[in-house]
């Protein structure tokens, strides 16, 4: 599985918009689109926040497991 579509599946199974995940990153939509549709990459500290904040493991965020393991 491609990152970008790990990004994608994550927000929608948590029912958020990209406009939600954006201000969480302190970024624009805009910009939030971009990583999502592959065309940048995101910053590491964006995945930290990411993944605390989905409750997943970076490894999952990253597509590396097709698992999702809880954090803590």
């Amino acid at each position: 599985m491609y990152l970008y579509q790990r990004l994608k599946d994550v927000r929608e199974d948590a029912d958020k918009k990209q406009e939600d995940i954006a201000c969480i990153l302190n970024i624009t939509r805009q910009q939030y689109q971009l990583y999502e549709c592959g065309k940048r990459e995101m910053p590491m500290h964006h995945f930290v926040i990411l993944a605390k904040y989905y409750n997943v493991s970076l490894d999952y965020l990253a597509g590396l497991i097709d698992t999702p393991r809880r954090l803590g």
